[in-house]
């Protein structure tokens, strides 16, 4: 039976913090379960206390089944007997039993049975009103503190009184419990950052969403709430994966050397941010013990040169940084060109169906926020978080090493207090900025959508409407913006308070070993340039970790467009479309935009090499859409459309759309000057082309009136030429694409008759020989059609020839009647008003004689 000698082992003090170059074993030991056991005691039992009270017993169907979880209780429970187990392996040892050793051991059982408490706690009840998901701040802390702990024993390296020099059985024993602690705290650490046995959301929104599900609707609202609490850091290896193609320039030595030349540079900021104090040091020292002037006037040299390579303070504008941001900036232009370029590419890559439903003033801010901001992550997370995180370590092993323990205690207290309440802060503050990103957002699409549409405002007077609108934006987003200003402002006094305290703490220490002698004036100076220099890239560790949320906030847009899944495409292992003679087919073919709701029902019908098919019928029975799936903006959902016998599913879209030209009914036209626009149906087209397309679509010589000819801008979407010129621009620019197969949706609607005769002249000189597809509202411009369908509800009510049709008496018939009516009736108006004109027109004098006659 061995009994407790001391409380610390022979010649060995609980005062003495720093013992042998490393910390000493009794106040480690003492200062850790003390520190854990009033984390998980006094803060848990206050946490107990309010979720016994207030808190609710949480339904079973919210409580995620998770194997995580089991092992987080495993893990918790495993550490739990591993002190006593080292206990008792201590006491049956038969060696001396300090009495820090019955502390540590007795505390952290203790503790570590209040943490796995808490942990089934959270598990089975729940705070209501609370809106945060994930595991609380005290068992959070209390992992992190335990973990932090285990790390500091590296600092005892070289000390002969810790486990590293595994030279006894004691020493073995002690690494393997050390390395059980090791790695089961730091599991336990970054599990409770995921939290796995708790509800994915907060448990108010679950309930709310369960109730609207009950009511039938689909809590969709909720569930975007759920997404604005959720925290940056969600889906944190998905936006990393997006992020690595974009962090090594492939392909470029001369960049990936760069990139290598870079962190080099780095790493020489590094040691520089070392040798600056101690330089420092060295020249008050000297000064003060009278050295030679060549020594003094060498040292005042090298701190000089030093000074010059590091810049003020903390490498903000030194040489050093400086070339390393000027080498740089070619990483960065390729990081840039990169993500926009393949942005760009995807949104192309995306459906007709996606780009009918964007917000285009939404797109671009998120497109603009996103690609800016993954340069910012980048540069912080290179060459801020990481050099910070690197300095801060370098500090706490030198402040131990030339001082003692007691400064490194300050020091690691101090940033694990500035880190930790950084990143609380700044998390709550999460749901202010996406909210202010939300409104801005809003309001730049409100601006974006008021201007496209221009002439509607003026139309219906509604300026001052769209202005208020404006204006009503803009002040919900100046809310959202003071919360995210105020909370910020809240985070910055937090971080000076402890800053402050720490400075505070380290000079008051500092002074007084120097004034008992046991420290020199040059160690003061050094304690103080020293900690300066380590405060100021920790006071910006905030603004770094800040700017990484928030740009993490700024791409969350961004990334939602990279994950839009692309709804037409190209099968594995397609092939180019082969075209023949350009026989199409729609065999048994169904489509529908929404479910529910079918647009064409089992629609079947041929187009022989070189005719033309009319598709006529009522608004909304699918003639469009015919065309579109022909083209391939859709895919069909039953039946099958070939070309020469190739169903165009199975053949790249790039290889059949190269053989079609469409003139839409609804033209739109890029704010370019009239000659590119038709030159964009052949980027290679020289301009004699370019002008004889624009004589066959009956348009060159309107374009000759201009005052600037070909050369004229047209403005955004065309809307400074009328809307027949607009067509004839199209059409001209399909000719001189020259497809084999054209399609024509309603190409003539906006022209005048006279115009329309023209270019109906054009069009059949074009389409002959060539497979043609018309929609027709005018049944006066598909006589001459091969086929004509005539279509209802989705389905074709009626096929043939247009004499066949009026002789049957049906649908188109009735369209036909119609029209003749329309038209006659526009003539008899027209001729009556022409009497009336020339009536007016006749001289006084003949209208008397008439009258007295």
């Amino acid at each position: 039976m061995v009994a407790v000698q001391s409380y610390c082992e022979a010649s060995a003090s609980i005062s003495e913090a720093w013992l042998e170059g490393g910390i000493s074993p009794c106040f480690y030991f003492t200062l850790v379960p003390t520190v854990l056991l009033t984390l998980s005691f006094f803060f848990g039992t206050f946490h107990c206390v309010c979720y016994r009270r207030y808190g609710t017993e949480m339904e079973p169907k919210f409580v995620p089944r998770s194997r995580l979880y089991d092992l987080q209780l495993a893990v918790s429970l495993l550490l739990l007997l591993q002190f006593l187990g080292g206990l008792v392996w201590r006491a049956a040892g038969g060696g001396e039993l300090p009495g820090y050793v019955v502390l540590y051991g007795l505390l952290s059982m203790l503790g570590w049975a209040w943490a796995v408490a808490l942990l089934r706690l959270e598990r089975r009840r729940v705070l209501v009103r609370d809106r945060t998901r994930g595991h609380s701040t005290v068992l959070l802390l209390f992992w992190a503190v335990a973990f932090s702990a285990e790390n500091l024993a590296f600092v005892s390296w070289a000390s002969p009184y810790w486990w590293w020099g595994l030279e006894n059985t004691q020493q073995q024993v002690e690494f393997s419990l050390w390395l059980m602690r090791y790695v089961g705290t730091g599991t336990l650490f970054f599990l409770g950052l995921k939290a796995p046995g708790l509800p994915r959301r907060p448990y108010m929104l679950l309930i709310n969403e369960d109730e609207r599900d009950v009511e039938g609707g689909t809590g969709q609202l909720l569930l975007d709430g759920a997404e604005e609490s959720q925290s940056t850091w969600h889906d944190f290896g998905q936006k990393v994966r997006l992020l690595v193609p974009y962090m090594w320039p492939r392909g470029s030595m001369l960049l990936q050397g760069l990139v290598l030349l870079c962190l080099c540079l780095l790493g020489l900021e590094r040691v520089i941010n070392v040798f600056v104090p101690i330089y420092y040091k060295n020249i008050v020292n000297e000064l003060t013990d009278g050295s030679s002037w060549k020594t003094l006037a060498t040292t005042v040299c090298v701190y000089v040169l030093l000074k010059f390579l590091q810049g003020g303070g903390a490498g903000a504008s030194g040489f050093v940084s400086n070339l390393r941001s000027f080498l740089w900036i070619r990483v960065q232009q390729y990081t840039n060109r990169v993500v926009q370029v393949r942005l760009f590419s995807h949104l192309h890559s995306l459906s007709l169906r996606w780009h009918l439903g964007r917000r285009t003033g939404d797109v671009l801010r998120s497109i603009d926020r996103g690609t800016s901001s993954i340069n910012s992550l980048l540069s912080y997370i290179v060459f801020s978080i990481f050099p910070t995180i690197a300095d801060i370590v370098i500090s706490i092993i030198y402040f131990i090493t030339y001082f003692n323990a007691w400064f490194g205690l300050i020091v690691f207290v101090c940033m694990f207090l500035y880190l930790t309440l950084t990143i609380i802060i700044t998390e709550w503050r999460t749901k202010y900025r996406r909210d202010m990103n939300t409104q801005d957002n809003n309001a730049k699409s409100k601006a974006v959508d008021s201007l496209l549409n221009f002439e509607t405002v003026k139309y219906y007077n509604a300026e001052n409407y769209e202005v208020n609108r404006f204006e009503d934006a803009i002040l919900k987003y100046q809310i959202s913006e003071w919360k995210t200003q105020a909370s910020l402002a809240f985070l910055n006094q937090t971080q000076n308070l402890i800053i402050g305290s720490g400075l505070l703490a380290g000079s008051l220490l500092c002074a007084y070993f120097v004034q008992e002698g046991k420290f020199k004036v040059g160690d003061f100076v050094l304690f103080g340039t020293y900690i300066i220099q380590l405060y100021t890239p920790l006071n910006w560790f905030g603004t770094y970790y800040r700017m990484i949320q928030s740009s993490f906030i700024d791409m969350e847009s961004m990334f939602k467009l990279f994950t839009e899944e692309e709804e037409v495409k190209d099968a594995v292992n397609a092939g180019n479309l082969l075209y023949k003679l350009g026989k199409v087919e729609f065999e048994n073919v169904y489509f529908n935009y929404t479910d529910g709701k079918e647009i064409l029902k089992d629609v079947s019908f041929t187009v022989q090499p070189g005719q033309t098919v009319a598709l006529v019928g009522q608004s909304g029975c699918g003639k469009s859409t015919i065309l579109r799936l022909l083209f391939r903006f859709y895919d069909v959902q039953g039946g099958c459309i070939r070309i020469d016998g190739q169903d165009i599913s199975k053949v790249k879209q790039v290889s059949l759309r190269a053989h079609i030209g469409v003139v839409p009914q609804d033209t739109v036209l890029f704010n370019d000057n009239i000659r590119n626009n038709i030159r964009y149906g052949r980027i290679s087209a020289s301009d004699h082309e370019v002008e004889e397309a624009a004589i066959a679509a009956d348009i060159h010589e309107k374009i000759q009136t201009f005052p600037e000819g070909y050369d004229t801008q047209v403005g955004e979407r065309g809307l400074k030429l009328s809307g027949g010129e607009k067509q004839r621009v199209a059409i001209a620019r399909t000719i001189l694409k020259a497809p084999q197969i054209i399609l024509l949706d309603e190409a003539t609607s906006a022209l005048d008759t006279q115009t329309e005769r023209n270019i109906q002249a054009s069009l059949t000189k074009v389409c002959s020989n060539r497979t043609t597809i018309v929609v027709a509202h005018r049944l006066s411009t598909i006589i001459g059609a091969n086929q004509i369908l005539v279509l209802s509800d989705g389905q074709i009510a009626e096929r043939g020839r247009h004499d066949e049709l009026l002789a049957k008496e049906g649908l188109y018939c009735d369209m036909w009647m119609k029209q003749q009516q329309a038209q006659d009736s526009d003539s008899a108006s027209d001729t009556e008003a022409k009497d009336r004109k020339s009536e007016k027109l006749q001289p006084p004098s003949v209208t008397a004689g008439h009258r007295s006659h």
